[in-house]
C-alpha cells in the first residue's frame, strides 16, 4: 500500500484538487484507492458529494479503538473510496497529544487497510502541527503543490528545515508547480529558479485553469467532466511523474 500525502503549509495552492484528481486517476487505472480528507474544511469530501461527517466517537478513532474501515464511504467512482472529513478534525492535534505514540498514530490507523487498498491519498490541512508530523511519518511520498511565487519558495524551505530538524527520513519529497500562469513574469522566473536548484522538482505543472475551478460546480474530478481539457492532461502528466518517482 502506497501512502501519499498532499500537503503545503500554505492554503489555496491547489492541494485538494491535486489529491482528488490523482486519487481518481489511480482508481481509473484499476488500483484500489482511498482518499482521506483530513482537512476540517472538507473540500475533498464536498467534491465527492459525501457528507462531511464521521459516525461514531472521534476520540475512539484517533485512539485506534474505532476501525477506519467502519467509517469508509464509497464514492460514485469504481475502485475509489473516501474517509470523509469531520469538523471535529480541527481538534485532532489535541486528541493526538494524549494518544500513545502521538507522532505515529495515523500510520497505526492506516496499517490494517493495507490488504484493502493499493494507494491511500491524504488531503492534509495547511499547517505545521502534530497532524502534519503524523502525515510525514506515515507517508511514503509527499506531494507539494506550489504556486510560483517567492512566498512558496520560502514555505518550501521551511518544510525542508522542519523535516531535517525532526529527523524525518525516508520520505520522498515531490514538489511541483500549481496554478501556473505563464503570462506572469514572476511565475516564469520562480519556476526557472527552482528548476535550476532542486532535483526533487517534478516536471509536470498544473495550469491556472477554469476547469479546475469548475470542480466545485460539477463536484467531481476534472477528468470526469472535461477529459480533453488542458487541466486533465496536466493531472495525467503529474500522476505519471508520481508513479515514476515512487518506483
Amino acid at each position: 500500500m502506497h501512502i501519499i500525502g498532499v500537503y503545503n503549509i500554505k492554503g489555496g495552492v491547489g492541494k485538494t484538487a491535486t489529491a482528488v484528481n490523482l486519487a481518481y486517476l489511480a482508481a481509473r487505472q484499476g488500483y484500489r484507492t482511498l482518499i482521506w480528507d483530513l482537512d476540517p474544511q472538507a473540500a475533498a469530501t464536498f467534491y465527492f458529494r459525501i457528507q462531511p461527517k464521521v459516525k461514531g466517537s472521534k476520540n475512539k478513532l484517533i485512539a485506534g479503538k474505532l476501525d477506519l474501515d467502519k467509517v469508509v464511504k464509497a464514492t460514485d467512482f469504481e475502485n475509489l473510496d473516501m474517509l470523509p472529513a469531520d469538523f471535529s478534525y480541527r481538534n485532532m492535534d489535541l486528541r493526538l497529544e494524549v494518544a500513545k505514540k502521538p507522532t505515529k498514530q495515523l500510520l497505526s490507523l492506516l496499517r490494517p487497510l493495507s490488504h484493502a487498498y493499493d494507494y491511500v491519498f491524504l488531503d492534509c490541512p495547511p499547517s505545521i502541527s502534530l497532524v502534519s508530523e503524523n502525515i510525514f511519518r506515515a507517508a511514503e511520498g509527499l506531494l507539494l503543490p506550489m504556486i510560483p511565487t517567492t512566498l512558496s519558495l520560502r514555505t518550501y524551505k521551511q518544510l525542508l528545515d522542519f523535516l531535517d530538524g525532526h529527523r524525518i527520513t525516508g520520505l520522498e519529497i515531490m514538489p511541483f508547480f500549481s496554478m501556473v500562469d505563464r503570462r506572469k513574469r514572476m511565475h516564469l522566473d520562480v519556476m526557472e529558479s527552482l528548476q535550476a536548484s532542486s532535483s526533487e522538482l517534478l516536471q509536470a505543472q498544473i495550469p491556472y485553469a477554469s476547469d479546475v475551478e469548475k470542480m466545485g460546480i460539477h463536484r467531481m474530478p476534472v477528468e470526469a467532466f472535461a477529459p480533453r481539457s488542458f487541466a486533465a492532461s496536466a493531472y495525467q502528466a503529474l500522476w505519471m511523474d508520481v508513479q515514476e518517482r515512487l518506483r
